[in-house]
């Protein structure tokens, strides 16, 4: 049997999605754009999506699996980026997460994002040497701070999380700490930079007598996808 075609229409491209005859995912096309194999960038997007959402609504991956009508192995299979679910799998999920299937096939929010301080770059400007730690577009609150933190804090701090769509922009100071999403920590010291959702549960661990972190936290006005179960 031939490969199916979906095509899906947004406002700026057409995205095609060809399914294999048991119904997986077997190639994406941006129309005008780039085409890609569905491979492993294309679980991680999936996983990513479901992880991210699942935690934005507070289910745990049983919860999940029972509402999907799903085994808890195959959604932790899925939600590690090392499997290849069928469309009905996808659309099980999306109906348990209350969001359209196509959600899970698109870039929402913001993955973690690490600049090492080795691999730096700056550029001459007017206005002075410049090293580009990030960029991002949107509107709503920034609040900018310095945090510091001492070894003496305790062995973790488990941050509570904010509204849908809220990113943490961190910048090491002194020192050196691990923090960002629980289960996606990264070690990270002076001069390193790392970008992380602040609307899932995160942490911080202290790893040096003391760290200081030069924190802009981003808040959307408006929610990124739907609503969150009561």
């Amino acid at each position: 049997m031939a490969a199916r075609r979906l095509t899906r229409h947004h406002p700026r491209r057409v995205e095609v999605c060809w399914l294999t005859a048991d119904g997986r995912l077997a190639e994406w096309t941006i129309l005008g754009v780039r085409r890609c194999d569905v491979v492993a960038d294309r679980f991680d997007l999936v996983a990513r999506n479901v992880r991210r959402l699942r935690h934005e609504r507070g289910y745990s991956i049983s919860e999940l699996a029972r509402r999907a009508s799903l085994a808890k192995q195959t959604l932790a299979s899925i939600e590690a980026g090392e499997a290849n679910p069928t469309v009905l799998t996808l659309t099980g999920i999306a109906a348990a997460l209350e969001i359209p299937v196509a959600h899970l096939l698109t870039e929402y929010g913001s993955p973690v994002r690490v600049r090492r301080a080795q691999d730096a770059s700056w550029t001459d400007s007017p206005d002075g040497g410049i090293r580009e730690l990030d960029r991002i577009y949107g509107f709503g609150y920034v609040r900018t701070t310095l945090i510091r933190h001492a070894r003496g804090t305790g062995p973790r701090i488990a941050h509570r999380r904010h509204r849908p769509g809220t990113l943490h922009h961190a910048y090491v100071v002194t020192g050196k700490v691990s923090l960002g999403p629980t289960g996606e920590e990264v070690t990270v010291s002076r001069g390193d930079f790392v970008r992380f959702p602040g609307d899932v549960p995160h942490q911080t661990l202290v790893l040096s007598d003391t760290v200081v972190i030069h924190m802009v936290t981003t808040v959307p006005h408006v929610s990124q996808l739907g609503h969150r179960p009561r």
